[in-house]
């Protein structure tokens, strides 16, 4: 068993002064912890894989393709491989965690 704390990796993550913290990567997946603070622009380009992403804390938009919905803590975003996505509109620090399948290489 693989267990994890959401403090400790924000913590690690931090550290690290990135805004991407990868902390498990198995055969079938990857999972990592996403952060984007108020006002922040989302750089990211579309992956070759699937990803899940799980909204922890924080407001934004996010589109996907030509599609565009709010998303806030307890919200749940599916995004093809090969989709261009970004966050916008960050109106609270942003924590997501994603899920790629197969893990991002």
């Amino acid at each position: 068993m693989k267990a994890f704390r959401l403090d400790e990796l924000e913590a690690e993550r931090a550290a690290n002064e990135g805004a991407y913290l990868q902390f498990l990567r198995e055969r079938n997946m990857s999972v990592g912890l996403y952060a984007l603070n108020a006002g922040e622009h989302d750089p990211q380009k579309p992956h070759n894989q699937d990803e899940v992403y799980f909204v922890v804390s924080g407001r934004a938009q996010i589109t996907v393709g030509m599609e565009t919905t709010q998303v806030a803590r307890g919200s749940v975003v599916y995004v093809p491989a090969g989709v261009a996505h970004k966050f916008h509109h960050i109106s609270e620090d942003l924590r997501v965690l994603v899920v790629f399948s197969p893990p991002e290489s």
